[in-house]
């Protein structure tokens, strides 16, 4: 769940840039049918089973349209809802829910799409030591929702973004030299509670990444031998993450290969919606 300052700090504004970009000067729809302020009411409906995930950015939504509106639901992020249901009602005056309609079920069903793919990957992964990690291939200006979508599915966050870690990747490699450069580079550069984590894609550059002390080390688009031959090699002396053409069908010998982390971008930037409508929009008497 989103607490209340990290809403205020964080979200609200990507919310309220989102509504702009929907509602440019007024609601020419909600205007015309809604000439006066009325209180009123809609059901918010699960169309299809899954995971759900963003009800206090649903209802935050409506919040920044009208501060008498509430919404009351019996379900928390990360519960599983079933096709049919009613997940709530929210409350409020008609034409701001009108309006907010949109953005407000955008969110939602992004957010619950992602929760829902990261928990069939999850899944996959119980009983190894393997942590499911996202990425930063998200949708621009969706990053705080998708990556809480990802931890309420049950994945870990990687880095946030750029000023969140040391992650040398290939062309980072290119411009330092080498692999042992970049990381000396890093090395001298970076805060000495940063961690490195620099890219591998051969055995050779697995080798000099363990002998210039690379704290992480990503293998990068390897076929499980090589893979498996890398984490020998390691043997513990830094932690691994496996990452590219990762499917939900490789994740189980991946994890049998033995590293530490197996990073997907697909949770972000692949997930399918979960179909969630908001109905029966009716007035209080």
């Amino acid at each position: 769940m989103l607490n209340g300052v990290t809403m205020k700090l964080n979200v609200d504004r990507y919310i309220l840039n989102t509504l702009r970009e929907d509602i440019t000067y007024e609601d020419v729809s909600a205007n015309a049918v809604m000439p006066e302020d009325k209180q009123g009411r809609a059901d918010l409906i699960c169309k299809q089973c899954g995971v759900i995930c963003g009800l206090d950015v649903f209802e935050r939504t409506f919040k920044l349209l009208d501060d008498t509106s509430r919404f009351e639901t019996q379900f928390r992020d990360g519960d599983y809802v079933e096709k049919g249901q009613v997940i709530g009602v929210i409350y409020g005056e008609i034409k701001c829910i009108l309006s907010g309609e949109r953005t407000a079920l955008n969110y939602l069903q992004r957010m619950s799409g992602i929760a829902t793919m990261t928990r069939e990957y999850a899944d996959e992964l119980k009983g190894y030591k393997t942590v499911l990690l996202d990425t930063r291939k998200t949708t621009p200006n969706m990053r705080p929702f998708e990556k809480h979508a990802v931890k309420v599915g049950g994945g870990t966050n990687h880095r946030y973004n750029l000023s969140d870690g040391v992650l040398l990747k290939d062309n980072h490699i290119g411009a330092a030299g080498s692999v042992k450069k970049a990381i000396e580079l890093a090395k001298a550069y970076a805060p000495f509670v940063r961690k490195i984590e620099i890219e591998t894609e051969t055995l050779e550059q697995v080798k000099e990444a363990v002998e210039a002390g690379a704290d992480i080390i990503m293998l990068d688009n390897m076929d499980n031998e090589t893979m498996r031959k890398a984490v020998e090699y390691i043997d513990g002396r830094a932690e691994t993450e496996c990452s590219g053409n990762v499917t939900k069908e490789r994740l189980r010998e991946i994890a049998e290969i033995g590293v530490d982390f197996v990073s997907c971008g697909a949770l972000t930037h692949s997930a399918p919606i979960m179909d969630v409508s908001l109905k029966n929009l009716r007035p209080i008497e």
